[in-house]
């Protein structure tokens, strides 16, 4: 269960026929159980929670189905979690697993042929009933069985809200989310940051996916990440995020940001260039020079790296065509350290 307004009808439909309904929903970095948690809440049934998120990173890295139109693997991923909550199915003693989903409703991931393979690859051929278009898809196992009562399913399709709507008025529901919302993996400047860390990481983890949420990111001239923070809060969620081995960045003696490369990986080049960026967005921007503390996360030991002229150290070539903005350092004499 997603939260949103098909999965909640989808349930109402069953509970209309007195059929015991549990929800379940699937976390990751990218998408979270807070609207299923207030559906489930509102429907008056139990919610499983299931973090997916190993299975989930891997898949993504090469979707067998491949991509939408950003990073969102919308075939791939519906299969894991139909594939997961086909376990939980089994293990509960349930008879079937049933979805919000609408035949047309996503012309990738929605249409028959994809619906198909979701089933297919998840195992569960016969067992996954989508109760708002029943009616237009072959009929499953438990309507066989009389389990569900077919005539009282739906025959939607396509893209248009407004039989859902005409259903949720009916029915009194008039808190649910938009239909447009919920994962960060249809958004196209998230998705660029996204595979950029996939080829900087061979294999990224949750923490550093939350980096990338945050701030501003840049790639080095090596290639390598940078993360620089916008405000206090940001300062904080990057601490709460690095791992050891991330390089930290902070300007001494002026309020500025905290800078972040989140890997082990990295070479001088991408030290300066994250220290100078540290030194470009504070308020050392217009000092002839600024000493930037550079640390390991979880070690105390510091160096020191003296950026001169920190408006100018750096150039920044403008994120475009699905690339990050770039770094460059401007002069090589710039750099000046010590431990």
């Amino acid at each position: 269960m997603s939260g949103g307004l098909d999965s909640i009808l989808a349930a109402r439909l069953l509970l209309d026929q007195g059929i015991e309904v549990e929800a379940v929903s699937f976390i990751t970095p990218f998408f979270s159980a807070k609207n299923a948690e207030k559906a489930a809440a509102m429907l008056g049934i139990p919610l499983h929670i299931i973090d997916i998120t190993n299975e989930h990173m891997k898949m993504l890295k090469s979707p067998k189905h491949g991509y939408g139109r950003f990073m969102n693997p919308c075939i791939d991923c519906h299969a894991l979690m139909i594939k997961r909550a086909g376990d939980l199915m089994r293990e509960i003693g349930a008879d079937f697993v049933a979805t919000g989903e609408v035949l047309g409703e996503r012309p990738k991931s929605q249409n028959r042929q994809a619906l198909s393979i979701v089933e297919r690859e998840s195992g569960l051929e016969g067992y996954v009933l989508r109760p708002l278009s029943a009616k237009l898809l072959e009929e499953t196992i438990p309507e066989k069985r009389g389990i569900v009562d077919r005539s009282k399913l739906l025959d939607i399709r396509g893209r248009s809200r407004k039989p859902q709507m005409e259903l949720a008025k009916k029915y009194g529901i008039v808190d649910y989310p938009s239909p447009a919302g919920g994962c960060i993996l249809t958004d196209p400047a998230f998705s660029t940051r996204l595979r950029n860390l996939y080829r900087t990481e061979e294999e990224p983890s949750a923490k550093d996916v939350n980096l990338i949420k945050i701030g501003r990111v840049f790639l080095s001239s090596e290639d390598a990440l940078i993360v620089v923070s916008r405000n206090e809060q940001e300062n904080k969620q990057l601490i709460e995020y690095a791992e050891e081995g991330d390089l930290i960045f902070e300007v001494e003696g002026y309020p500025g940001p905290l800078v972040i490369i989140p890997t082990d990986s990295y070479g001088e080049e991408t030290i300066f260039e994250a220290a100078a960026l540290a030194a470009k967005y504070s308020r050392a921007k217009t000092a002839d020079r600024a000493s930037v503390a550079s640390w390991e996360h979880g070690k105390t030991e510091k160096r020191a790296i003296v950026i001169e002229n920190p408006a100018e150290a750096v150039k920044i070539i403008p994120a475009k065509d699905g690339e990050l903005a770039k770094v460059f350092r401007n002069k090589p004499s710039d750099f000046k350290s010590s431990m």
